[in-house]
């Protein structure tokens, strides 16, 4: 586990954009399983999480058609939070950072780590905005 005070900026570069942080299972539940749409970021320290998928979620946030809700779940930190928010993405395996879409507690679209890494923010929004703009 990181140091609170390390994580604490991560965490605000996403709440300070409207993401509602989900800190154990039962918020994440009552959240996923909401009737409409839910963007869930599992939130990293990692550099790519600062370099891509951090930037990619606020981008993507401003799109004209987006989901009901935004929250993230920080991996390394709340455990129970952030093994309830995998589970609701079997069969992916755990990543981190990740993104999902849920459509009425289903999944209906995911970027896992591997298709964050390596590739710029703003290609990672694009991806985002096609889902939101699917599904939303």
């Amino acid at each position: 586990m990181s140091p609170e005070y390390l994580v604490a900026p991560m965490r605000e570069d996403l709440t300070k954009v409207g993401f509602q942080e989900l800190k154990d299972a039962d918020a994440v539940k009552q959240a996923i399983e909401s009737e409409g749409t839910v963007f869930v970021m599992v939130n990293s320290v990692c550099g790519c999480a600062a370099a891509n998928a951090r930037p990619a979620a606020k981008m993507a946030t401003q799109s004209e058609k987006h989901p009901d809700k935004f929250v993230t779940v920080f991996a390394g930190m709340e455990k129970d939070a952030v093994d309830a928010a995998r589970n609701y993405m079997l069969p992916y395996p755990p990543s981190s950072p990740s993104m999902a879409l849920f459509k009425d507690g289903k999944l209906v679209h995911i970027i896992e780590r591997h298709q964050i890494e390596g590739r710029p923010a703003q290609m990672i929004a694009d991806n985002l905005i096609g889902a939101f703009e699917q599904y939303c």
